[in-house]
């Protein structure tokens, strides 16, 4: 392996502000891996998307260590300049992984734009230094709870809430939370595939309350089905786990399955592969947002530098940082009149508290 840049592979373990619960399962404490790519000029960071289990992603922390660096790396590698486009076109010799690929690639991006003292705003071909957001809103325990919990996220000022949804907690969460806060409370739903066309009558029945969109309601293979959906309901429907590619988006497009894609970097395989699908549906006309998976202040500053580019319409899934950690391991990000700041300077603008990083660290190496 060239000896011009070296590599660090370190896992933390990082208490959640709370629980947070969907139709697939509960956190309270977020264990992830990140990447540190340093060279003579620079070093950048990126975090893996990957759980402990494989319970949202298929993709499983420890693997997605092994695969980086035991196959990514090495044929990454081969290059000795290497850079993030390169890396991006070696690493489609390995099927499959994008979570594994998304962050060897990114922490590559955030490291190669440091030393060129470039954002990754202007790389990308962003623009916005302030993006709207909005935030995630997990099942609540009753319909008591969940309009105190929105209610708090009301006055902080987000303009958007997403309530997660399961069979048994769609309409009546959903009719209690319209009947609350008004019409003009930005509304919409995320099932993470937990339905069927035979629950049809049930989803169509979210139509009375004005939401923004229905996200992935069905199994992601499930196009026909989001197809199908999409033209019995006046909601629009919104793909995420479907969309784990250009191509990916391309097919749901065409097929008529997603009126609205949610890009999560992590899933498509990182930010060069977003940026595409974001360009695919501009030319499209497709309204596109960013969705997030707890992430860090590392993951936190790349995805705010990706929804700047001019096809992100919709708020993004980038909340403030006590919505999630109580702490963080870089800088928070505050939300101000139901907008977050772009960070400054250059890569992904993330700075690290190195002090508290360590204090949650659990497990590190460094592969030369």
């Amino acid at each position: 392996m060239s000896s011009q840049f070296k590599v660090e592979l370190r896992t933390v373990r990082m208490p959640l502000a709370g629980e947070f619960r969907t139709s697939r399962g509960r956190e309270s404490v977020r264990e992830m891996l990140l990447v540190r790519w340093v060279t003579d000029h620079a070093e950048g960071w990126a975090e893996c998307a990957a759980d402990a289990d494989p319970v949202y992603f298929p993709e499983r922390l420890e693997s997605a260590r092994r695969l980086i660096a035991e196959v990514l790396l090495p044929l990454v590698a081969k290059n000795p300049e290497v850079d993030a486009a390169g890396a991006h076109g070696a690493m489609k010799a390995v099927p499959g992984n994008p979570l594994a690929k998304a962050a060897l690639e990114s922490a590559i991006l955030d490291s190669e734009l440091r030393a060129h003292d470039m954002s990754m705003k202007s790389y990308l071909g962003g623009s916005r230094d302030k993006i709207s957001v909005g935030v995630s809103v997990g099942i609540a325990e009753s319909l008591a709870a969940l309009i105190r919990e929105v209610e708090v996220y009301v006055t902080e000022g987000y303009p958007r809430v997403k309530l997660k949804i399961a069979p048994g907690w769609d309409v009546d969460p959903v009719r209690a939370v319209r009947k609350e806060f008004g019409d003009d409370l930005l509304l919409q739903v995320d099932a993470n595939q937990a339905y069927t066309t035979a629950d049809m009558n049930t989803l169509r029945r979210l139509d009375a309350y004005d939401l923004l969109l229905l996200e992935q309601p069905l199994t992601a293979e499930d196009l026909s089905g989001h197809a199908r959906l999409a033209r019995n309901l006046r909601t629009p429907i919104c793909l995420d786990e479907s969309i784990t590619s250009c191509a990916s988006a391309a097919t749901a497009i065409q097929m008529g399955a997603a009126q609205i894609i949610n890009i999560k970097p992590a899933r498509v395989g990182g930010y060069l592969e977003a940026r595409a699908i974001h360009d695919l549906c501009l030319a499209q006309g497709i309204p596109v947002w960013c969705g997030g998976v707890l992430e860090t202040a590392i993951g936190r500053a790349a995805n705010l530098q990706l929804a700047s580019l001019p096809g992100f319409t919709l708020p993004s899934d980038i909340s403030a940082t006590k919505r999630y950690y109580v702490k963080d391991i870089g800088q928070e990000f505050d939300i101000e009149l139901g907008t977050i700041n772009v960070p400054e300077g250059p890569g992904t603008g993330a700075v690290l508290d190195l002090d508290y990083l360590e204090s949650v660290t659990v497990d590190q190496e460094w592969v030369l």
